[in-house]
């Protein structure tokens, strides 16, 4: 079975819940235009003032969304 990687965009301040939860309707557009049926969305609220937003991917498909998309940073999921 494939590894899935998550794709994380890291989001400070007072505002950050909001901008990431914005941030994970692009997330969940790029998602359903590009067909990443086994890829999911979401957002993680670490503290008062820090939000993640995030996609998991398929490894193999990692580099297309990468450059794409930019993110701040990736992790293999659980």
């Amino acid at each position: 079975m494939e590894k899935k990687i998550k794709l994380i965009w890291d989001f400070r301040g007072h505002d950050a819940q909001k901008i990431a939860e914005h941030h994970e309707i692009h997330l969940t557009d790029y998602k359903k235009a590009h067909n990443l049926n086994k890829s999911a969305t979401g957002v993680e609220t670490k503290s008062p003032l820090y939000t993640i937003a995030y996609l998991t991917v398929l490894q193999s498909e990692m580099p297309a969304v990468r450059d794409a998309l930019k993110p701040h940073r990736g992790e293999f999921c659980d």
